[in-house]
């Protein structure tokens, strides 16, 4: 079986000026966990929910004690605030993976398996020319494996 037959098509994608925000929200609101960055037609990165978290994880959080029921913090709150506000305003292109791993639409499924397993990779874009014709999940391989 190939890409071409298991693939999703009509893909959802994002700019690489797309603001982090906003990216989160079409995560959530369409739960899932990577969309494919598109310029001028053209696949230019994958942006994840690991890159998300990543850039989370920087954040400079206060240390605080916790006495009868109030908190105190020990330092002040305003680096927070100010590293919450940098992170809103964070573009696609400062955190996506740029080097992407794609596929071909009649590359073998059990080629794209091994992809997955030996890249770490949840998702490959299906390409012909850089252009984006559909996207291959794990979900997509469990499905193919299922139906065997």
């Amino acid at each position: 079986m190939k890409a071409v037959e298991i693939m999703t098509e009509n893909v959802i994608t994002v700019g690489p000026k797309m603001k982090i925000k906003e990216v989160a929200q079409i995560m959530i609101e369409n739960s899932i966990s990577g969309l494919p960055v598109i310029e001028d037609d053209k696949l230019v990165g994958i942006i994840s929910e690991g890159d998300l978290i990543v850039k989370e994880k920087k954040l400079d959080l206060p240390d605080y004690i916790y006495v009868l029921g109030g908190i105190f913090y020990l330092e002040s709150f305003d680096d927070f605030e100010q590293d919450l506000k940098k992170m809103a305003g964070i573009e696609v292109a400062d955190l996506m993976t740029k080097d992407v791993i794609t596929v071909g639409p009649q590359s073998d499924v059990m080629d794209i398996a091994t992809i997955f397993v030996e890249e770490g990779v949840n998702r490959v874009p299906v390409v012909k020319d850089n252009k984006l014709l559909g996207i291959v999940t794990r979900a997509d391989i469990i499905r193919y494996m299922q139906e065997e």
